[in-house]
């Protein structure tokens, strides 16, 4: 009995390896598409479209049966990516900023800098360039492919104006090192989206 139970107990093991190896093997299977399938084309989104190390940019999609309101939804989401992408790559400045500084209160100059980042963000939302625009119409609805930007440089010279009016932030900000680490991170978010 002894032997039975050691040699099942074998044959579950050589079982669950070998299952492991298979579910191994298939995740590194490329995916072929079959022939009734066909490659979805997004206007708006190629790579030129991509965030880079100069500009800032997000695509979004409109869809309604009013025109006006497709392009207003798709300008919102492309809007809402961009601001993520900004908010996403100010908070690393901030962070690696922050952390290869010394600053003597260092909780206090991040959450007053991130605010200050935020600040500037909503306003260069208002000065957004649309660079791709779209619009497709099927079965009296609207759809509207959008992309948008905004300048590394623009931002960079905001957070600069907002910091020089401000006394405590501008005791802790150096500002070529500040700049230093926005263009590493500008230039890391160019090459993720290739």
């Amino acid at each position: 009995m002894k032997k039975n139970v050691l040699r099942n107990l074998g044959l579950a093991i050589a079982a669950i390896a070998l299952f492991s190896m298979a579910s191994c093997k298939s995740q590194q299977a490329v995916v072929k598409p079959s022939d009734d399938m066909k490659e979805v084309v997004t206007p708006c989104s190629d790579a030129d479209f991509h965030s880079d190390s100069k500009f800032f940019r997000g695509t979004g999609i409109g869809t309604s049966q009013d025109q006006s309101t497709a392009k207003r939804k798709a300008n919102l989401d492309a809007s809402a990516n961009m601001a993520a992408s900004i908010n996403r790559t100010l908070k690393s400045v901030s962070d690696r900023y922050t952390n290869e500084r010394q600053i003597s209160d260092a909780s206090q100059f991040e959450e007053k800098f991130e605010q200050m980042t935020r600040d500037v963000v909503n306003q260069q939302l208002n000065n957004v360039a649309t660079v791709c625009s779209k619009t497709f119409t099927k079965d009296g609805k609207y759809t509207t492919y959008m992309a948008v930007e905004v300048s590394k440089d623009d931002l960079l010279n905001n957070i600069k104006d907002k910091i020089s009016k401000d006394q405590k932030l501008q005791l802790d900000y150096d500002k070529s090192k500040y700049e230093q680490v926005f263009n590493e991170e500008m230039d890391k978010l160019a090459n993720d989206q290739k």
